[in-house]
């Protein structure tokens, strides 16, 4: 019987912030701010290479309230704003997940 390959669906939110908090403020050439960038898709990466999953897909966080926020109104209430460096840093991101032909939910 052939081994099982595994599956991971990655918290991509939670790898961002991670990446953001881990890696000392990096920037471009033009000013950009990188290193979350940087330390997300370096993880993304070492999975792929590692772990060698059959299916691989990244979850974000939705923008807006959900269901959480209709079923209770504080949710998150006391958590701070994304800082600016790092807001500007989630489009490529995503541009990268998408460049690495990964589903994203």
């Amino acid at each position: 019987m052939p081994t099982p390959q595994p599956v991971y669906l990655v918290d991509g939110s939670a790898y961002i912030y991670r990446a953001y908090h881990a890696i000392t403020p990096l920037t471009n050439a033009n000013g950009l701010f990188t290193h979350a960038a940087l330390g997300f898709i370096n993880t993304i990466q070492r999975i792929l290479k590692e772990k060698k999953p059959s299916h691989l897909a990244v979850a974000f966080d939705l923008k807006g309230p959900t269901f959480r926020h209709k079923m209770y109104p504080d949710y998150k209430a006391n958590r701070p704003a994304m800082p600016d460096d790092l807001s500007c840093q989630i489009p490529y991101i995503h541009d990268l997940v998408a460049a690495l032909g990964i589903p994203t939910l």
